[in-house]
């Protein structure tokens, strides 16, 4: 027979959960606190469901996390489970032994994190061992699945995940990052092959691992949402995962999955941080993270909570869906509202794309004197921005822009401090280049006709208004093309003002106060 303390780890102080190192920034295992705080959401929403019902005293509910790496949400879960059964089962082994042989679940992301999980699971790494707290278990792995997969090539990439074949080819024992839960034709039958036939779960709950690194390293494949949209096809009747944030407006692969969740009204809550040092202290997310609760039974709005320095604003209800990402800042909806209810064309209509000259960052063919033909080629170099010139002849692409005037601004702007005190400048200072000229990927850049109309456009850039609108798509320190897109089209006949344009869009002094609380003033550089 095992003691109450045995299992409910009492006198253990700090919990060893909370003091173990991540594997890596895409495998982060989830602060014991955190996993509670998903589980009181859990408990509140079944509640609301189920006539006000408790459902930790409920004997027949079932469990799974299909990405454990630590165990913490399976060991919480039995931990609220012992307490809530004793009436039913008052006798602590048989209620241990009912509730690790029939309600929790968990399928390992790797072996090493299996076996973490079990020992924190069944205080033993083999289920059926001497020390396992439970007895019942026939088998060392007990509810806790793992085996060793290979991922499915074709044409260079897994089928599964995505993930390239130069990448992740292992032979041997190293670990292939083949997660089981995701890499199956029929995640349900291979539910029913692990855990037993017509395995049904009721709660679906983890923290997946978020990317793969691909293309050399240079761009990490997203795989959090294969996660997400593998769980949702088991028809669970509640799923709450911890995801990254960068899902709500950008992010590799992910437009897809961005307008499913987005229009999916059976996301009940969702809880934003967009510091995800407040969930992950040692781990840099850029973007922030999340975590969202899903609820088979409810169509409706969502309750929507942003956490900044620890400060809660919401929840809220909104519609998701309402715009093509989601502003993750509940008080700037008016805001836009307000700017975008004058259907003025975007200013990113004068704005360059990706690549518009055709190099890349690592380009070739200029030099640094000027010849006679050479037009200014305008580039970024260990954080110096530099002046080359190139023949007007070698530039293939986009040649109708060479003889414009171009404010250049670049493709990676500011981003952490606001993560880091809550106001940023958001975008890096931009510069005038006169016509003719050019500029690698290092920039983008806006074509007027004249130095008058850039140096306007150069002082509407710097207004907090401007940069405010595109901080709303701004989810890491990337400011694509389409980051530009909500903010309108002005007229290139003088300098801008914050005051002229808060007046023009009829902006409250609340919501003044709220974007000069976010947004550092930016001075028109002297040129």
């Amino acid at each position: 027979m095992i003691e109450e303390s045995e299992f409910a780890l009492k006198g253990r102080n700090p919990d060893v959960l909370s003091c173990i190192a991540n594997l890596s920034n895409d495998e982060v295992f989830t602060p014991p606190d955190f996993a509670n705080r998903m589980l009181d959401s859990v408990a509140e929403v079944w509640a609301a469901n189920n006539d006000g019902a408790d459902i930790w005293t409920n004997s027949e509910i079932t469990f799974l996390d299909p990405c454990t790496k630590s165990g913490v949400f399976l060991r919480e879960i039995a931990k609220r489970l012992i307490k809530g059964l004793e009436p039913e089962i008052p006798d602590l082994q048989q209620r241990v032994d009912h509730i690790l042989t029939q309600q929790v679940f968990g399928i390992g992301i790797t072996q090493l994190t299996a076996l973490l999980a079990r020992r924190s699971l069944y205080c033993s790494k083999h289920a059926s061992g001497l020390h396992s707290i439970s007895q019942a278990f026939t088998d060392d792995a007990g509810n806790i699945w793992h085996e060793r997969m290979e991922h499915t090539w074709q044409s260079g990439k897994c089928i599964f995940c995505g993930a390239k074949e130069s990448r992740l080819s292992r032979g041997g024992e190293a670990e292939t990052h083949a997660y089981p839960f995701i890499h199956a034709d029929s995640i349900a039958a291979r539910m029913d092959e692990i855990f037993g036939e017509s395995m049904k779960f009721d709660v679906i709950i983890g923290n997946p691992p978020y990317q793969l690194a691909s293309d050399g390293g240079t761009r990490d494949v997203p795989i959090y949402h294969r996660f997400v949209d593998q769980a949702k096809s088991l028809e669970p009747r509640l799923l709450t995962m911890i995801i990254p944030s960068r899902w709500m407006a950008s992010g590799l692969g992910l437009n897809e999955f961005r307008q499913t969740m987005l229009s999916d009204k059976r996301i009940r809550q969702l809880v934003d941080f967009p510091n995800a040092a407040e969930i992950f202290p040692s781990v840099g997310i850029n973007g922030g993270a999340c975590y969202f609760l899903w609820d088979s039974q409810y169509s409706g709005s969502c309750e929507f909570t942003s956490v900044r320095s620890g400060d809660s604003i919401g929840p809220s209800k909104r519609d998701l869906d309402e715009f093509d990402v989601l502003v993750r800042d509940s008080r700037a909806v008016e805001i836009l509202r307000k700017v975008l209810v004058h259907e003025e064309p975007s200013v990113n209509a004068i704005l360059a794309r990706d690549k518009e000259f055709g190099w890349t960052s690592n380009f070739a063919g200029f030099h640094q004197q000027e010849r006679e033909g050479d037009v200014p080629l305008h580039y970024i170099r260990k954080m110096k921005r530099l002046v080359g010139y190139i023949e007007r002849g070698n530039v293939s692409k986009s040649e109708n822009l060479i003889d414009t005037w171009k404010v250049l601004v670049p493709a990676v702007g500011s981003g952490r401090e606001r993560e880091k005190s809550g106001i940023d400048l958001v975008l890096g200072p931009s510069m005038i280049a006169p016509s003719p000229s050019v500029c690698t990927q290092s920039f983008l850049f806006f074509f007027l006709s004249s130095e008058s109309e850039a140096k306007s456009l150069q002082s509407y850039y710097t207004t907090r208004f401007f940069r405010y609108l595109v901080s709303l798509r701004k989810i890491s320190q990337h400011a694509t093309h389409s980051t530009y897109q909500w903010v309108p089209m002005q007229t290139w006949d003088r300098v801008w003002t914050d005051d002229a344009l808060y007046t023009k869009y009829g902006f409250d002094s609340s919501e003044i106060a709220l974007i000069e609380s976010l947004i550092r003033p930016m001075e028109v550089p002297v040129e």
